[in-house]
């Protein structure tokens, strides 16, 4: 039928998809012709027994050597080279199996067949053909290393193809009478090793996806407790900003009455900067409301004055209390602080703190407090513990925090254990953050 456009289509012949069966066998034939590298997998507990199965199987493949030699020489009365060089293919298709899984399947099969071909004008009654005694073992091995490292149906076809060509052997190349038969053996055999590959390579797999899976649930743990801390650092800092922004709207409203006879443009002005700074004040209390409802029974919901290095004597008392020894010590002079320093060098101490107790029961803690020209150092360090460490709720995550709050106002934390046994946190804070350039990372160290 002429088309439209004037073009027959006589000639023009229907696509045809490739029958089901020819698929299989291409299927098939990919899955057996690989000979990509697949090194066998390392143990990974304990470390120092990491390369022990690379070791037993290179002994295996040493053994299968002297053994398939001795019994080419003394059963099957092979003289000359041959029988050493079938035995050291057949010890070498079982080193190059642990790097190559198909290329040492194909070398050991090929080494079965010549095998095969060289012993049976030799084979008499009682012997076996077309395998050694020796060469079962060697090959189930060969077969246990490739179902670790390929799918199950590539363990299925593999398993076939030998049992397949043992089969041709038995029937059309008849072995001599009286010769003992091998294909019921290499059915169970190699089956056998292909199911117990099988099973240790979905031991391995589930393995790894729960190590997987372990470590994305500690990533999104510690990013959850990060932006937790973050949403805790934004209510606190709300009643500070909320504070400084009253005082700036109640002195704009009250400067007027404290000039005489002031001038318009002065009052435009500090009507100006009251009606900014309540705003301002609506725009905090918005932005607020949105991080406690998520959260509105927090206790460290700020809905009273924030705790400042005046009450640090208060705080060591109640550890004291729980029954850690703890010590102060402050040096140079003590002087007020902006409200957020003070804040975030009271929080930083009590996450310490409250660590020593989790982490460290009994040990002797240190708090040092040094007030420099232009920064704070901040150092909570404490011994080994003396009790038993007790399982702990937490997540784990509060150096995030600690390192959060020290970044915010462009200071640095350092934590780590001491060189004497016990931890060390240590922190350096300026008085003056707005003299310090601003953390632009979004995040911690």
């Amino acid at each position: 039928m002429p088309r439209l456009d004037g073009v027959s289509t006589q000639s023009e012949a229907p696509v045809r998809r490739p029958s089901r069966l020819r698929r299989v066998v291409r299927t098939v034939a990919h899955d057996l012709l690989i000979v990509e590298p697949d090194p066998l997998p390392r143990m990974r507990r304990p470390r120092w027994l990491a390369y022990l199965p690379h070791c037993l199987v290179g002994y295996g493949a040493i053994f299968f050597t002297f053994l398939v030699t001795q019994q080419l020489s003394e059963h099957y009365d092979l003289r000359g080279g041959v029988p050493l060089a079938l035995g050291l293919l057949t010890g070498l298709s079982v080193v190059v199996t642990m790097f190559r899984p198909m290329g040492g399947f194909w070398l050991a099969t090929g080494t079965t067949v010549w095998i095969a071909v060289v012993t049976r004008p030799h084979v008499t009654g009682g012997q076996t053909w077309p395998w050694l005694p020796g060469g079962l073992p060697a090959f189930a091995l060969v077969v246990l290393l490739v179902s670790l490292r390929v799918p199950p149906r590539v363990t299925v076809e593999v398993v076939a193809v030998v049992v397949a060509l043992t089969g041709i052997a038995s029937t059309v190349f008849r072995p001599p009478a009286g010769t003992a038969a091998t294909f019921t053996e290499v059915l169970l055999l190699f089956g056998v090793a292909g199911l117990l590959g099988y099973a240790l390579r979905a031991v391995r797999l589930a393995r790894g996806q729960l190590q997987e899976q372990e470590t994305l649930t500690e990533a999104e743990r510690a990013r959850r407790t990060l932006l937790e801390e973050r949403s805790r650092i934004a209510r606190e800092l709300h009643d500070v900003v909320a504070h400084h922004m009253s005082v700036i709207s109640i002195q704009a409203q009250v400067a007027p009455h404290l000039v005489e006879n002031p001038s318009e443009e002065l009052k435009e002005n500090l009507a100006g900067i009251r009606q900014n700074a309540l705003e301002a004040l609506t725009e905090l209390r918005r932005v607020l409301g949105v991080l406690r409802s998520e959260q509105a029974d927090d206790p460290a919901n700020p809905h009273h004055p924030q705790p400042t290095l005046a009450d640090l004597d208060a705080l060591v008392d109640n550890v004291r209390g729980a029954g850690l020894e703890v010590t102060t010590e402050r040096a140079g002079t003590s002087r007020p602080l902006t409200p957020g320093v003070e804040l975030t060098a009271y929080r930083i101490v009590q996450e310490a703190l409250s660590n020593c107790l989790r982490h460290a029961p009994g040990s002797r803690v240190e708090v040092g407090v040094v007030y420099g020209p232009r920064d704070l150092h901040l150092c909570i360090a404490n011994s080994r513990p003396t009790r038993p460490v007790q399982a702990s709720a937490g997540a784990g995550h509060g150096l995030l925090g600690m390192r959060e709050r020290a970044g915010m106002l462009g200071g640095e934390l350092v934590a780590g254990p001491r060189p004497g046994g016990g931890y060390e946190v240590t922190a350096v804070l300026p008085m003056d953050p707005a003299d310090r350039p601003a953390d632009t990372t979004g995040g911690t160290a």
